[in-house]
Order: C-alpha cells, then sequence, then structure tokens
C-alpha cells in the first residue's frame, strides 16, 4: 500500500501543470479565409447584440406588448446576449489577432457561463412552451395560472437552473490535472475537447455529463414536445379558421427557434465521440452559439405581427420626440436671440445715459467754479 501511494505522488509529481490554453479555432484555414470569416462572424455578432436589445426595448415600451409571452422573449433576448458575449469577441479574436491563448481562469469562466446561458436557456425554452400551451388549450385560465408573480417565479427558476449544472460540471473538470498537451481543439472551452486533455480517468465524470444533458436538454425537449402535440390536437379541433391561423402564428416562430437550437445542440452532444469530426462538430456548435441567437430577434420580429405593429410604434415616437427636441431648441435659440437683443438695447441705452449725464455734470460743474 505505501509503495503504491509514493508510486502514485511520483506520478503526479511528473505531471506538468497547464496554466494556459491553445485554442485551435480555425487556425487550420488559410488567413484570407479567415479574415472572411472575422468579418461574418462580425456582422452576425452586431445584428444579434443590436436585434436582442431592440426586442428588450420594444417590448418593454410598448404597452401592448406586456404579456406573459413577451415577458419570457425579453427573458430569451437577455440570455441570447449573455450567450453571445461568452463566446464570440474570443472568437473573432482568435480569427483577426490570432490570439488562440487563453488562461486556466479565462477557460473555466468561459465554461462556467456558457454551461449556465445554455441550460437557463434550454429550461426558459420549455417555460415559454408550457405559456403557449396554456394560453391555447386552457385559455379562460390563461390569466389566473400565468400571472404577473407566477411568471416572475417561472423565469426566475429558469435563470436559477444554470447554476447548479454550471457549478458541477466546471468545478469538476478544472479539478482534473492537465498534464499537456493544451491545444483545445474548438474555438471556445466547451467541455468534450477540454476533457479530452485530462489525465486521468474521467468516466465517472462522463457519466455524470451525460445525466446533466438528459436532464437539461433531452428532458425539456421532450416537455417542448408533449406540449406542441397538445397544442396542435387543439388547434386542429378548432372550428374557426381564423382561430387556427391565429394560434399558428403564436406558436410558429417559438417552434422554429426550438427546433433550430435543439436539433444543433442534440446531434452535439448525444452523438458517438468516434462518428463526429472535430470539423463537424464546430460547424454544429456555430449553429447553436453564433446563428441561432442571431435568428432569433429575426423571426420573432419578422413572423410576428404585434412586434411590427410595436416597432413601427417605437420608431414613430422616437422620430417624433426628436422633432420636438428639434423645435424646443430652435425656439430656445430664437428666445436667447431675441433675449440677447434686448439685452444689447438696454445696455446700449443705459450707456448713452450716463454718458449724458455725466457730460451735463461736467457742464454744470465747470459753469459752477469758473
Amino acid at each position: 500500500m505505501p509503495n503504491e501511494i509514493l508510486g502514485r505522488r511520483m506520478m503526479w509529481g511528473n505531471w506538468t501543470t497547464v496554466s494556459v490554453f491553445v485554442l485551435v479555432s480555425f487556425s487550420t484555414l488559410s488567413s484570407g479565409l479567415q479574415a472572411v470569416l472575422f468579418l461574418f462572424f462580425l456582422a452576425i455578432y452586431l445584428v444579434t447584440l443590436i436585434g436582442n436589445v431592440l426586442i428588450i426595448l420594444v417590448t418593454t415600451a410598448d404597452s401592448a406588448l406586456q404579456s406573459p409571452m413577451y415577458f419570457f422573449l425579453r427573458n430569451l433576448s437577455f440570455l441570447e446576449i449573455g450567450f453571445n458575449l461568452v463566446i464570440v469577441p474570443k472568437m473573432l479574436g482568435t480569427l483577426i489577432m490570432q490570439d488562440t491563448t487563453i488562461s486556466f481562469l479565462g477557460c473555466a469562466t468561459q465554461m462556467y457561463f456558457f454551461f449556465f446561458f445554455g441550460a437557463a436557456e434550454c429550461c426558459l425554452l420549455a417555460t415559454m412552451a408550457y405559456d403557449r400551451y396554456v394560453a391555447i388549450c386552457d385559455p379562460l385560465r390563461y390569466p389566473v395560472i400565468m400571472g404577473r408573480r407566477a411568471c416572475a417565479q417561472l423565469a426566475a427558476a429558469s435563470w436559477f437552473s444554470g447554476f447548479p449544472v454550471a457549478t458541477v460540471q466546471t468545478t469538476w473538470i478544472f479539478s482534473f490535472p492537465f498534464c499537456g498537451p493544451n491545444m483545445v481543439n474548438h474555438f471556445f472551452c466547451d467541455s468534450p475537447p477540454v476533457i479530452a486533455l485530462v489525465c486521468v480517468d474521467t468516466s465517472l465524470f462522463e457519466l455524470e455529463a451525460l445525466t446533466a444533458t438528459v436532464l437539461f436538454i433531452l428532458f425539456p425537449f421532450l416537455l417542448i414536445l408533449g406540449s406542441y402535440v397538445h397544442i396542435l390536437s387543439t388547434i386542429l379541433r378548432m372550428p374557426s379558421a381564423e382561430g387556427k391561423r391565429k394560434a399558428f402564428s403564436i406558436c410558429s416562430s417559438h417552434l422554429l427557434v426550438v427546433s433550430l437550437f435543439y436539433s444543433t445542440a442534440i446531434l452535439t452532444y448525444f452523438r458517438l465521440r468516434s462518428s463526429t469530426s472535430p470539423e463537424s462538430k464546430k460547424l454544429l456548435s456555430l449553429s447553436y452559439t453564433v446563428v441561432t441567437p442571431m435568428l432569433n430577434p429575426i423571426i420573432y420580429s419578422l413572423r410576428n405581427s404585434e412586434v411590427k405593429a410595436a416597432l413601427r410604434r417605437v420608431i414613430r415616437k422616437t422620430l417624433a420626440f426628436r422633432n420636438e427636441d428639434r423645435l424646443r431648441w430652435k425656439m430656445k435659440q430664437q428666445n436667447l436671440r431675441t433675449k440677447g437683443k434686448k439685452n444689447e438695447f438696454q445696455n446700449g441705452f443705459l450707456v448713452s445715459t450716463l454718458s449724458r449725464a455725466t457730460v451735463y455734470m461736467l457742464g454744470f460743474w465747470t459753469l459752477h467754479w469758473s
């Protein structure tokens, strides 16, 4: 037993501690193609930020968009912005500046927030499906079931769900020894390429990771699927064509977003290692980390007449406020000019009066003493 412990200590002593990781990213491509990818991903990044910020502002400012559906949509936009900020800036740095190194702490931080935003988004998408289920399948009780307090609790639960999975996964992965090499074959610190660099047996962690994936990806997806089966059966039983059309329009945007997000996430994390090359994994990861967050505001704004109408109202109000501000500024300038002329006249009159008084006093003084 002592010899075995000594052997382990010697083995641990021979290991080299990794303090910096190198992201392979898209370094195998030519510099010209990397520059093109940089411009492409930068455009997507800006569209994602602007689109989601616009959704947040419109759903907050417009009184017609204060229903639970838009409350959850606003939360989804916050998550998409966070998801994008965690991954894309570093990826852009690897493309344009060839800054492929990331510190041990930086890699752990990126992985933590990736897990956090990813798990929270999975749960929030399931919550949004439940909201639509109640709205269509039980419309009379919808205001009672989806009250303000219930919506806040569901949103808070979705956000909170990211903490346990992110804390457990990240802490466990980075407690393992990394003895080199330190090349992460990905454009961000995802768990499969990082865990491949660990020097000890990780089978227990991989079992836990599979359980977490089932709980936070597959289980919410099955809940969404079940909700939409009930929704579809309810819609088909509706007597009026107008009611069917309205119900389909409410659900179509969310269903499209769910399909894009979950299809690529499931393909990434539920396929066998041997059946997927690192390059194809990067492409799949791009779809749900970069492309889907950009498409969400586009899908929800273009396919939703209420959001489009609210956008037009906000734009009109903004233009009206700008015109009012310009008019106020012009009136202020005009008043200042008028006031300035009046002051000039008053000053001139005062100077001339003082000058005359001085001349009269000098004349009187001269006559008196002469």
